[in-house]
């Protein structure tokens, strides 16, 4: 298994690497950082050489700062737009998911420039977000994978993923049911209490489905958060470091690419461990 690096030499740069770090140690994966340089316009072959130097420098001092348990190669090339580099970089490698670092705008863990928001709406394999700091944390591996499963179509794939995830990490698996009660207000309480009653029977029915596909005995426990927004919900969970959290794309995706969702994005607003977006089952991610 690979794992592609978004990387620049950029404090969003290390949390990327060090994310990548901690998931390939995990999952027994190797590196690939790349950096994906500007074609110079008008073309000048000696500043790209320049360019391609300086990056090659600051890629050296990446890969060595990855510990000796852990394999890394890098890569260089250029290209008009970066996520756009990254996917072909992610296609050509044939990796498993792709690693980005948050920077921009929000003001939580999450602070998604556009770069990475372009990716997240349009790359063809798993895209996993380090939050802000992660480059400071002391945790090697990730302890525990939280698994985000809705009701429409493409939840069966991402419930496959996350049990298989979880297995190859023999971490335990936290599955959870979002309800969000702010679409009903006051106007409907019967409403939102049949919602809530849906959810609760929908987590039993997750958890009888992954249960079916792990190992007997194996740490697998489903959780139905409410609140009056997805943002005031997600808070309701416990979380610590060391923690993953899986979602799937918007049914708005292209076939084989991303599309963030709403519900998606606003856990980010508020989420300070790793979140991991995959594409939709028509997606190539068999690597």
């Amino acid at each position: 298994m690979r794992l592609l690096i978004g990387y620049l030499a950029t404090p969003g740069g290390a949390d990327a690497l060090a994310l990548g770090v901690r998931l390939a140690r995990t999952l027994g994966a190797e590196l690939e950082i790349c950096s994906v340089l500007p074609v110079p316009i008008p073309l000048d072959s000696e500043y790209q050489s320049e360019l391609a130097t300086q990056a090659t420098q600051w890629l050296r001092e990446a890969q060595k700062s990855v510990p000796d348990d852990v394999t890394a190669h890098i890569h260089v090339s250029f290209h008009e737009s970066f996520a756009e580099g990254i996917s072909r970089e992610a296609e050509r490698l044939e990796v498993a998911a792709i690693v980005v670092g948050g920077s921009g705008g929000f003001a939580a863990g999450f602070t998604l420039g556009s770069v990475v928001n372009e990716l997240l709406h349009s790359a063809p394999v798993p895209v996993a977000v380090a939050p802000r700091g992660t480059r400071h944390s002391d945790v090697e591996r990730v302890r525990s994978i939280t698994c985000g499963v809705g009701t429409r179509p493409g939840a069966e794939h991402l419930l496959d993923l996350a049990v298989r995830v979880s297995t190859a990490a023999g971490v335990p698996l936290r599955l959870v049911s979002l309800v969000a009660l702010d679409h009903y207000g006051s106007r409907s309480r019967v409403s939102a209490d049949v919602t809530r009653q849906q959810a609760l029977d929908h987590a039993a029915a997750i958890l009888a489905a992954a249960q079916s596909s792990l190992p007997t005995g194996f740490p697998v426990t489903v959780v139905v958060a409410d609140g009056a927004t997805v943002e005031a919900a997600v808070e309701k969970l416990d979380w610590r470091d060391g923690d993953l959290i899986i979602v799937g794309s918007s049914r708005l995706a292209q076939p084989r690419r991303l599309f963030l969702g709403s519900t998606a994005a606003k856990m980010m607003r508020v989420l300070h461990v790793p979140l991991v977006v995959v594409p939709g089952p028509d997606a190539a991610t068999d690597h």
